[in-house]
C-alpha cells in the first residue's frame, strides 16, 4: 500500500499548523520550508483543505493559514477522504458482480480484513495525536 503524496503533504501541513497554533497565520512558504515540500503543490493541498473547512486561509502580507478546527477533531480518514477519496483496495469490493471469482475467492476475505484494519487506524488517529507523537520525537521550540 502506498500513501498518496497529496495525503502525506496534507497531513504534514496540518500537523505543522497544529504545532504552531497560536503563532498567527503561517505562510505557505514557511510550511513548505519546514516540511521540505514544493510550495506550489503545497498551495494546492492547502486550498483543498481550506475548501473543506480544515484550514482558514488569509491572503496578503500578513496572510497565511491556520487550523479551522481542533486538531483532535480531525482524523486521518477525514484527510484521506478529502484529498483522495476512499476507494476500496480491490475493485471487487465495490463491484462484486464484475469479478467471476468474487463469491469463491480465498484472498477476498484477507483483503477485506486488511482494509477494515487500515480504516480503523485512520478513523482513530487524529492530527492532535500526531502532534503529540511529533513533540515526543522532536520538541518544537516555543515561539516568542
Amino acid at each position: 500500500m502506498r500513501v498518496p503524496m497529496k495525503v502525506d503533504y496534507g497531513v504534514r501541513a496540518l500537523v505543522d499548523l497544529a504545532l504552531h497554533q497560536g503563532d498567527g497565520p503561517v505562510p505557505t512558504a514557511t510550511i513548505a520550508r519546514r516540511q521540505h515540500m514544493p510550495e506550489p503543490y503545497l498551495d494546492q493541498v492547502l486550498a483543498a483543505l481550506h475548501r473543506y473547512g480544515f484550514v482558514h486561509s488569509r491572503r496578503g502580507p500578513q496572510g497565511g493559514h491556520m487550523l479551522a478546527r481542533d486538531p483532535r477533531e480531525i482524523n486521518l480518514a477525514m484527510v484521506v477522504e478529502t484529498l483522495e477519496g476512499m476507494g476500496a483496495l480491490l475493485g471487487c469490493f465495490e463491484y462484486p458482480g464484475e469479478c467471476t471469482f468474487s463469491d469463491a475467492c480465498a484472498q477476498r476475505e484477507v483483503w477485506q480484513t486488511v482494509e477494515a484494519a487500515v480504516m480503523q487506524v485512520l478513523r482513530t488517529t487524529s492530527i492532535g495525536e500526531l502532534v503529540e507523537r511529533q513533540r515526543r520525537l522532536v520538541p518544537v521550540p516555543v515561539s516568542r
